[in-house]
């Protein structure tokens, strides 16, 4: 939830003297993200994603495995909110013709937005983004990873067990043990070879069981707490779906008798969800370095190349970036689909646990490879999903109730506690808008508060 008008004055300036010059000069479309005439005058896109109430504990683990300065850290999750705004106008200015944006450096201070039209490169540009002239539009080759999907089916994986679409190369790429398990899947999925790149890897993921994101939690083994939720009065928590089955109980880190799944899905995706007692509280909290707290503040999905950390019991707090959205894993249980790869490391007692951007939750530890001393590979459900598919509000700093996922705000289709996908549309106040970038509504969240997240269309 956003800071209320007073605090959000405070949580603006904070930004801006944490980031400085730095992020001033080095912003991809910084000047033009306030230009539409609708937006709130007093709230940048980063400032409407509380960057400034992220956690220090956040900040010190991207400085110590990114290999930034303290500046540095806070410009990136700035620039990184400002990016994410621009990429998710483009997206809808640009239509059929977007093939993908990811940032990049340091700071993530350069944004390139990808198309396969000419045309749109002085748009991207006016934007302040780089503009990438490519051959394949996004929605082709998230078609073609759709067929890989659905071939995964009835074709053996194990082999070929990650394949993603990566906007940076503009390909699908297929990881494989074997080359010729990587094409088998191609041939049987039907997909034209031309959109596909091969990668040989000696990875073979797997989900992450004996694992701890924020606490632990036992259900026979021991896994981790994602995100503390509600549904309605009840308390919960989000969770990876191969950590138990609807009806497994569950107790908590000291051994006392916790709650039981509601419901879970594993294969096909990760994702569960478990009702606590009376005795447990949901908080809107991560564990992070050395036990601190780390506030969540809403579920607003990051971009490719994006930073992100992540909790586990067994590692405890690791950082890295986002590598693809949207990539489909096979696990020895199965092919899960619909996860982000990243390059935070992870090992077994970490499953379940808290992925987070800044403020915002992103998803729940899945599986991987590696180790955390080697480093490795992660792969983590995405929150939103979740949360849509068990219909659960996530827990946030903004200390409100339920909202009632689904009851229309006066005045409008839009609604606390609903799941919008980017290019989704409301009404408010008299007005239409188009959702920039993934997220569960919040009070305070109206369209037009939120720049990073809404444009009036």
């Amino acid at each position: 939830m956003l800071p209320t008008p007073h605090r959000r004055a405070a949580a603006a300036c904070a930004a801006v003297a944490a980031a400085g010059a730095l992020v001033l000069a080095g912003l991809p479309g910084a000047a033009s993200a306030q230009t539409d005439p609708a937006a709130s005058p007093s709230l940048s896109p980063a400032e409407s994603a509380a960057v400034a109430e992220t956690s220090p504990g956040v900040l010190t683990a991207m400085r110590r495995d990114l290999g930034l300065t303290a500046a540095q850290a806070e410009a990136r999750l700035v620039n990184e909110a400002e990016a994410g705004a621009v990429a998710g106008a483009l997206r809808n200015a640009l239509g059929a013709d977007f093939a993908g944006a990811w940032v990049h450096g340091a700071t993530s201070a350069r944004l390139t937005v990808a198309t396969t039209d000419p045309a749109d490169v002085p748009a991207i540009e006016a934007r302040g983004a780089r503009a990438d002239v490519v051959d394949h539009a996004l929605s082709r080759l998230d078609a073609a990873k759709a067929r890989l999907d659905r071939a995964a089916g009835a074709a053996a994986t194990r082999d070929a067990p990650v394949w993603y679409v990566d906007v940076r190369t503009n390909a699908v790429v297929v990881r494989a043990v074997r080359t010729a398990a990587a094409t088998s899947l191609v041939a049987a999925a039907g997909v034209d070879p031309s959109l596909v790149r091969v990668e040989r890897t000696t990875e073979r993921p797997r989900p992450l069981y004996d694992l701890v994101g924020g606490e632990a939690y036992y259900m026979g083994g021991r896994c981790s707490i994602g995100f503390p939720v509600t549904k309605g009065s009840q308390q919960g928590f989000a969770t990876a779906g191969h950590c138990g089955r609807a009806g497994t109980a569950t107790s908590g880190y000291n051994q006392v008798a916790q709650g039981t799944f509601q419901a879970s899905v594993f294969p096909g995706r990760d994702m569960a969800w478990v009702a606590t007692n009376a005795q447990w509280t949901a908080t809107p909290y991560v564990k992070g370095q050395g036990g601190q707290r780390v506030g969540v503040g809403g579920s607003t999905q990051s971009p490719v190349g994006a930073s992100i950390c992540r909790s586990g019991s067994t590692t405890g707090w690791h950082c890295g970036t986002i590598s693809q959205h949207n990539t489909s894993v096979t696990y020895p249980e199965g092919t899960i689909s619909g996860v982000t790869r990243t390059t935070v490391c992870a090992e077994p007692g970490d499953s379940g646990g808290s992925f987070i951007s800044g403020s915002q939750a992103q998803g729940v530890t899945s599986g991987g490879s590696g180790n955390c001393s080697s480093g490795g590979t992660t792969f983590h459900q995405p929150i939103n999903p979740l949360l849509q598919q068990f219909g659960l509000t996530l827990r946030t700093t903004g200390g409100g109730g339920d909202p009632g996922p689904g009851d229309p705000e006066p005045g409008g289709t839009w609604a606390a506690g609903k799941v919008y996908a980017a290019g989704d549309t409301v009404t408010y106040g008299g007005s239409a808008y188009r959702c920039l970038q993934g997220h569960q509504a919040q009070p305070g969240w109206e369209p037009p508060n939120v720049p990073a997240l809404w444009q009036q269309a």
